[in-house]
């Protein structure tokens, strides 16, 4: 086993190790990170730190990795600890070769590899370069990356074979490129991501663009990429096509040598023959040579808000639709200020913008959140889906999408294709057998005559009014105005024959001082038992009513979120967590993260979430504890030693608050008054719950346009009067 580790060693340059912090290693392991302060503080085999930035300890990445592969810890398989372990030693070489030059070096190397069609580590540095140079003999994509290597004759062996461990640890070359790209970000090459799209969005434009059905439809099918960057749009649209036979030709033209180069190389390692490729060096696509292409993908270039003109933007579409022939596609990702959103009615941009629609070119218009650009997170972003029809088969329909308010999952972009290709396929007009589910058909008309309008739906789609929810909201809002009286008649038949709510205080005299206690005194007097919480997975909590068991997290027990918010399947809590215990009734739950928290579960039967822990009273003691007076106790002690800004924790434990300790009869006296608030307090709640429902519920209805409010009924005075 130590041989085969050995012989699989990351390789690192000269007095560079890969060094870990705790939250790294939780990353590599896929748990949380005070489970690595566990490991650390339990298991005497765990790494030493070999070094620390500032108190934070560092580990040798290579340690760690071997020690959870020996151990079989955490929830990672031995394989993405492999390829997790090459990808940050590949971090490491930054210290040593500047981060472009890096990622360019590995990835000619493994472009190489892939054309050579085997290992580079047997193969001398000079010989390396011989296949370079006969491999690319016009110097177009790998040649000059690595004749150009400073201190080649030292590194480039070893770089070679990072190469082959990456492809080892990826299956396939094309596969270890294509992680060294996620990663580049990560290696210090933010010029190449600044202006890339996250992977599912460009992987949605690529399927809009309907290349996948035309390859399969007509031979010699070409797609073009404007603005083409590193090449993950290239790499979208070929992968959108993988299982095809016959592979589209690729047109793009970058003005940076470099990125062209790094493009060339993607697609290359991706199958992409040399003949089947034309990346220009420039800014002009060689359609003199190849026609004009049959889709076109483009992600328009970040301009700051300052200067970015909404005419400027759409000119240059504008100027893309010259390269569209007759029935040909564009997909085009820009500024949502200039293709969706609302422009000043009349102006240049406004008249332009409607010419696309009064031209029957543009067919789909949808808005997405911020985020699509990772590095300008506030950037928002849309779609516009460009198709030139034939006059005879001109419907003047366009499909409107808002997903500005939805996060965009595989699921949601998915069902976005699905419905676009289906509006395509009915010839681009609304499919009567299909009701779009996160957009709507309308006329282009209902834009064209307002000016300045924002080009999203204003409607919902007409089949939402058969919903079950739609449906049933009269009937729920009548239940909740039924509640509401119920809960009416019983406070008043509960109050009405309660005595008027009397604390009965007075200033305790000079001469009878209060007893103090803590928690930790309690609990030495064996009066009180602790008990932790349990570090439930994110994945396992489940909301909006699902799931067996309430699970107590601080967010319940400061108040931030009601209880019940969050719940656990019961197959899941005995089959991942098989020493979990349930709260018994009158448990006191803790918590001081992120603030003070104190809940009495009067139930019981829930589950602990960590930070929070269990205080419970023993009912065996000779002076008991009440839960409810301890735990109000605790909540206005711990109001004098709040966390201060900048600290990290409170003044004073849980366990070292000072409190009275009351003696029986006052104890008693106080937890009645307890007992009677809380009663009046869950009337309150109760009618404010229902009151938010029926606010909700109303408002819901308004919204949408399913509901409206007619006048009440006349009520005839009786007979009597």
């Amino acid at each position: 086993m130590a041989g085969t580790r050995e012989a699989t060693a990351p390789i690192l340059p000269e007095e560079i190790s890969w060094r870990i912090s705790y939250a790294e290693i939780g990353t590599l392991a896929q748990v949380q990170r005070p489970v690595v302060t566990t490991w650390a503080r339990r298991h005497a085999d765990f790494p030493e730190p070999i070094a620390y930035e500032g108190a934070s300890p560092l580990f040798d990445g290579r340690e760690v990795a071997e020690w959870l592969l020996s151990t079989g810890r955490g929830n990672a398989d031995a394989g993405q600890i492999r390829a997790e372990l090459v990808l940050h030693t590949l971090s490491a070489w930054r210290r040593a070769i500047p981060a472009r030059t890096l990622v360019d070096t590995v990835t000619a190397l493994l472009c190489l590899r892939q054309l050579l069609d085997k290992p580079l580590a047997d193969l001398p540095w000079q010989a390396i370069l011989e296949c370079a140079a006969e491999t690319d003999f016009d110097d177009t994509f790998l040649q000059r990356e690595l004749r150009d290597l400073p201190d080649a004759d030292r590194q480039g062996p070893l770089l070679a074979v990072l190469a082959d461990q990456l492809t080892e640890a990826a299956y396939t070359p094309a596969e270890a490129l294509e992680r060294v790209m996620d990663a580049r970000r990560r290696l210090g090459c933010d010029d190449l991501v600044a202006d890339e799209p996250i992977p599912l969005v460009s992987r949605t434009m690529a399927c809009l663009t309907g290349l996948a059905r035309l390859n399969e439809r007509e031979e010699g099918a070409t797609a073009a990429v404007l603005h083409p960057r590193s090449g993950d749009l290239l790499v979208a649209l070929h992968e959108s096509v993988s299982d095809a036979e016959d592979s589209p030709f690729f047109l793009s033209a970058d003005p940076m040598p470099d990125l062209a180069r790094l493009a060339r190389r993607r697609l290359m390692a991706q199958g992409v023959q040399e003949f089947e490729m034309d990346l220009a060096d420039g800014e002009e696509l060689a359609t003199e040579d190849w026609g004009n292409p049959h889709v076109i993908a483009c992600c328009l270039p970040y301009e700051a808000a300052e200067t970015r003109s909404p005419l400027a933007v759409l000119q240059s579409l504008q100027d893309l639709t010259d390269l569209l022939a007759e029935d040909r596609t564009a997909v085009v990702l820009g500024p949502a200020d200039a293709l969706v959103r609302p422009l000043p009615a009349r102006g240049e941009a406004d008249r332009l913008r409607r010419e696309f629609l009064e031209q029957h070119l543009l067919k789909a218009a949808i808005s997405l959140p911020e985020g699509v650009l990772p590095f300008r997170p506030a950037h928002r972003t849309a779609i516009w889906l460009l198709h030139r029809t034939p006059e005879d088969k001109r419907t003047g329909q366009i499909l409107l999408a808002d997903l500005s308010s939805r996060s965009l999952t595989p699921q949601t972009l998915d069902a976005l294709a699905e419905d676009i290709d289906i509006f395509r396929d009915a010839g681009w007009r609304a499919d009567s057998r299909h009701e779009p589910r996160n957009a709507a058909v309308v006329r282009a008309t209902a834009l064209t005559s307002a000016p300045g309008a924002a080009f999203t739906p204003q409607h919902r789609p007409h089949a939402d009014r058969y919903t079950r929810t739609v449906v049933e909201r009269p009937a729920r809002i009548s239940e909740t105005e039924l509640r509401l009286q119920q809960l009416i008649d019983a406070t008043r038949s509960a109050l009405d024959h309660t005595p008027t709510i009397r604390a009965n205080a007075v200033l305790r005299p000079d001469d009878q001082p209060a007893r103090r206690t803590t928690v930790a005194r309690l609990l030495k007097d064996r009066r009180l038992r602790r008990l932790s919480g349990h570090r439930i997975a994110a994945e396992h909590l489940l909301t909006g009513g699902a799931g067996h068991y309430t699970v107590l997290t601080p967010a319940e027990i400061t108040g931030s979120a009601p209880v019940g918010s969050h719940r656990i399947d019961r197959a899941v809590l005995h089959t991942t967590y098989e020493h979990a215990y349930f709260t018994e009734p009158g448990d006191i739950v803790v918590t001081a993260t992120p603030s003070f928290g104190a809940y009495v579960d009067d139930e019981g039967l829930s589950v602990v979430a960590f930070p929070a822990r269990v205080l419970r009273a023993r009912s065996d003691a000779e002076q008991p504890v009440r839960p409810r007076a301890l735990a109000a106790l605790l909540r206005s002690a711990a109001t004098e030693h709040r966390r201060v800004s900048g600290a990290v924790r409170s003044a004073r434990r849980i366990e070292d608050l000072l409190i009275p300790d009351l003696p029986s009869d006052e104890a008693e006296r106080y937890d009645a008054l307890l007992a009677d608030i809380a009663r009046r307090t869950t009337l309150l709640r109760q009618h404010a719950a229902a009151l938010d429902d029926l606010t909700t519920l109303t408002a819901a209805g308004l919204v949408d346009g399913t509901l409206t409010l007619t006048e009440p009924p006349l009520v005839r005075p009786s007979s009597d009067s």
